[in-house]
């Protein structure tokens, strides 16, 4: 596997594999490919993504380019440094342990995204502010959202309710997989403003964070949970530094 990046049939079999993979999804973990493998995957799967929201990235320049208002927002709110270690490290990990962890059902999995979930719950239907403000209710939320851990975790542990969870994504995990990469997606819906031209545009507007979800949630079933974080800290990170750029040739 000497150089895979430059060789056209690389990314025709990866991209194969993964479509496959979506066709019909299964909660199997391969165990043929070296950790050096997924890695190389790992990024041409990034690599892939990015040609094909070429489209939608054209789309947003020449026809409709909405307002993120999210992203005003936390530049108001953080400095570069600050907004980089928030919107590159802290939200991806949230973002992963809640929408993929849990792909691979495990107890301790489960009681870790049970707590993530109060947070998120928390700060948007019942204080709403942003996940990352730290605000007179951040501490409320995140005592509330340790309680609902230790409550899953004394939950999941007895037998009977752990068999029936580990049936249930066993028999269901198609349904599971759509269900997160849908909801990932339309949750970033968040981030425009709320008028009919975006509504009617929302398969447009979160199409990336869709091709996203489908993609992370492969390499975190297929390989393992620290790839697919590191692919969305990677993916963060390069959009980051884009708008950065973007920011300091305007200057």
């Amino acid at each position: 596997m000497n150089y895979p990046f430059i060789k056209p049939t690389y990314y025709y079999s990866l991209f194969k594999v993964f479509i496959n993979f979506i066709r019909n999804p299964k909660n199997e973990r391969n165990v043929s490919k070296t950790t050096k493998q997924k890695v190389y995957d790992t990024i041409g799967l990034l690599i892939i993504k990015t040609l094909l929201l070429i489209p939608v990235v054209l789309f947003f320049a020449i026809v409709y380019d909405p307002e993120n208002i999210q992203k005003a927002n936390m530049s108001e709110r953080f400095t570069p440094i600050a907004l980089l270690i928030v919107g590159v490290v802290i939200l991806p990990l949230l973002e992963e342990v809640l929408f993929r962890l849990s792909l691979k059902f495990k107890p301790f999995y489960f009681t870790v995204t049970s707590g993530v979930f109060c947070y998120y719950t928390l700060t948007k239907l019942v204080f709403h502010t942003k996940l990352s403000a730290i605000d007179e209710s951040f501490l409320k939320r995140v005592i509330f959202s340790i309680i609902a851990a230790i409550i899953a975790y004394l939950i999941i542990h007895i037998k009977s309710f752990t068999d029936i969870l580990n049936k249930l994504w066993v028999q269901h995990f198609q349904s599971i997989y759509y269900i997160s990469c849908l909801i990932f997606a339309w949750m970033h819906y968040s981030k425009y403003e709320i008028n009919w031209t975006n509504i009617l545009l929302l398969p447009i507007l979160t199409l990336p964070q869709l091709v996203s979800a489908l993609i992370y949630g492969y390499i975190r079933v297929s390989y393992g949970f620290q790839y697919t974080l590191f692919l969305h800290m990677s993916n963060n990170f390069l959009g980051f530094s884009m708008s950065f750029l973007f920011a300091m040739d305007l200057i």
